[in-house]
């Protein structure tokens, strides 16, 4: 049983960490507030939302491997699958701000060019697409830990 709730607890704290860094772009990322030291933060923030979305995906495979459940259970069960696909589909989205992020870094340092208000608000609209799809998640992860839907 320790070993279960540790790995809830790592796998928890993941995805707060992930949810934190995603609700810190959303905040930055604002036509309004946007100059050289938003745009370095932003490319920083993005990198720690990177990081913890990889802890997010190593703590949730810890828990299929070594979780009380056990692999065969947990990949048995189409929300798992449902958690999984949309944690995909949120992180095949996040490249682009991501590669924008970095496009713009690069402009300020080069010459101190910040991006167009399209830009920004363009980008705003996908990291707050992902943010709400993130919410879907914990969701999706309380009906399975509670049966619903199982196999």
């Amino acid at each position: 049983m320790t070993t279960e709730a540790l790995l809830a607890y790592a796998h928890i704290m993941a995805f707060l960490m992930a949810a934190t860094f995603l609700a810190s772009e959303t905040a930055l990322c604002r036509k309004e507030w946007m100059n050289a030291a938003a745009v370095e933060r932003l490319a920083r923030v993005d990198m720690l939302y990177g990081i913890s979305a990889l802890l997010v995906l190593a703590t949730g495979l810890a828990r299929t491997w070594w979780g009380i459940k056990g692999g065969a259970w947990y990949w048995s069960q189409p929300l798992l699958h449902a958690k999984v696909t949309l944690f995909v589909v949120i992180g095949l989205m996040s490249i682009v701000p991501t590669m924008r992020f970095l496009r713009w870094r690069c402009a300020v340092r080069a010459g101190g060019a910040l991006p167009s208000d399209d830009q920004v608000r363009s980008t705003r609209r996908l990291v707050m697409i992902e943010a709400h799809l993130l919410a879907l998640i914990p969701l999706l992860a309380v009906f399975l830990a509670r049966g619903v839907g199982t196999r």
